[in-house]
Formats: structure tokens, sequence, C-alpha cells
């Protein structure tokens, strides 16, 4: 007999808040028995076959495979019901999307130093991934997720999207607007490894602009925009570099545009991934610190550097 719901507590997780409503679920911050701080998603499968079940926990299982520096780490996933969920590390710098809304806010840019170390880092997470033979699929700022330093960066967010692509997707329209969406797919051709370098364009040209590469009111004139339209320049106070990196990555034709290895290779961002390499064991603290965080607001905090 069904008496009671399961609930986080029965895994011994303590439901703190929750901190994001997506697509297809919550995002809920969690502590453990030994008050370290998790991000526990919650998402419905009511929907589901019990095949698809399946196909949604083998997905999972692939994801906790992965281990890179800079990609959200999954700990553990379980079935509450009808309800999956997996607790995953938490970044407490937030996400990219709100530091550059944070930044935009108090009329501040962002050093390029600091817009070519998260570059680095999200290219050696990329690279790893394509590797793998994933594709990540949803890159954009708000699955860019920054560790309390600021200075350390990790891909998340993925394969979720995947899991649930075909069965959900048929039910829930998309929400959000598709800012980061290659020219390749708006015009219906098959997704592939240079459209995540797009997307990446796409976060990099927003760290620089503090606003999207491209922009609409509607579904069709981003469309049209994102095929047709040339991007407005970022600001003169960055290098040529730069420059020249974002217009290779928002390369309308595909075969144009460089591969993550391609990228790795560039002399100005090899100088940086040295850069990169040799401070990061500083900044890379874990993550995870007791109550001391529990007070501060949405896990937001951290210095900017």
């Amino acid at each position: 007999s069904n008496s009671r719901m399961t609930t986080l507590k029965d895994f011994d997780y303590e439901d703190v808040k929750i901190i994001g409503r997506g697509q297809y679920g919550k995002a809920h911050l969690v502590r453990n028995p030994e008050k370290l701080f998790f991000i526990a998603k919650t998402i419905d499968l009511t929907c589901l076959s019990t095949k698809e079940h399946e196909t949604a926990r083998q997905e999972v299982a692939l994801l906790r495979r992965l281990s890179h520096p800079n990609i959200v780490e999954y700990k553990d996933n379980f079935f509450m019901g009808d309800t999956l969920v997996i607790i995953m590390q938490y970044c407490e710098g937030g996400d990219l999307a709100t530091y550059i809304k944070d930044m935009f806010r108090q009329k501040m840019r962002i050093h390029e130093r600091q817009i070519m170390n998260y570059f680095v880092q999200i290219l050696q997470a990329l690279e790893y991934i394509h590797t793998e033979r994933i594709l990540h699929r949803d890159l954009k700022t708000s699955n860019l997720f920054l560790m309390k330093s600021m200075s350390v960066v990790k891909l998340g967010d993925f394969g979720i999207s995947r899991v649930l692509e075909g069965s959900i997707e048929a039910a829930v329209t998309v929400v959000g607007t598709p800012y980061y969406m290659s020219p390749e797919v708006c015009e219906n051709r098959p997704y592939n490894q240079k459209s995540d370098v797009w997307s990446l364009g796409c976060v990099v040209y927003e760290l620089c602009m503090l606003k999207h590469a491209f922009s609409a009111d509607n579904l069709l004139g981003l469309v049209y925009k994102i095929v047709s339209d040339k991007y407005e320049p970022i600001p003169k106070l960055y290098s040529k570099e730069l420059n020249a990196v974002i217009r290779g990555m928002l390369e309308k034709s595909a075969d144009k545009r460089p591969s993550v290895r391609d990228l790795l290779m560039d002399g100005y961002v090899h100088s940086f991934m040295n850069e990169y390499v040799r401070t990061e064991g500083q900044c890379a603290t874990p993550a995870t610190t007791g109550s001391s965080r529990a007070r501060g607001a949405g896990g937001r905090g951290g210095t900017r550097s």
C-alpha cells in the first residue's frame, strides 16, 4: 500500500530551499548529514513509460561516469515514486548568466584575462565530452556554474535534455528563448560538435558585451538574425585576438567554424591555457564548506576578481 510519499529526508538530504525551476523540474539546495551542500534536481517522469524510465537511469549513469574539473559532478541518483532525483555538486558562485547580469547592473566590464580564463576552462570541458562522443546541446550562460572563488567555471545541466529528448519534447514546448542555437540547427540540419562551438561563441560574446549576440522579440526574428545577420562588434577594449576567436566561433557555416581542438591550438588561447594550468592549484578549492554558507543569499556569494 502506498502509505506516504517518499521525500528527500528518506535519503538523508535536508531540503533547504528551491533555487531554480526548469523545464522538467526543480533544483533544490539540500544538505547531507555532514552539513555539506548539494543540488538535488527533481525531474517528474510521470509522463514517461517504464522503458523510458530505464533510459533516463542509464543516461544518468553515463553522466556519473564523466569526471572532469570543469564539469559539475554528479553525486547520486534515485527515484522517489515517479520523480527522478539527481544529486549534484553545489556551485556556490551561481551561474554565468547571473554574474553577467550583475556586471551589467554595476556598469562594469569583465577583464579579458577573466574571460579567457573562463573560455579555456569551458573549452577543456567540451573537448572532454566531445572525446567521449557526447554533445552538450544546451550550452548557455545559465548552464555554466561558478565555484565560490569565482575563478573556476563548470559545465552542467546536460543529459537531462537528452534523457527526455523525444519523449517529453512532444508534450512540452521548449521553455526559454534559444539565443544560443546555431544556424544549422535553425535550418533543421543535424546538430554536431561545431554546434556546441557556436553556442560557446555566443557565451564568450556575452562575457564581452554583457548581452546576447543575437536577440529578437520573437522566434522567427531570432532565427533570421542567427542565420543571416551580423552581430554588433565587441568593445574596443578587447584585443584583436579575442575578436578573431569570437569571429571564428560565430562563423555561420559549420565547415568554416573551428573545432574545439582547433581553438585549443590557437596561439592566443594557448597562452591562457598555460596561465590557467599554473594558477589552477590555488583557485580550485573544494566547493563544499560548512554552515557559514547557509546564510548566503541564494548561494550567489563570492567576491569579484
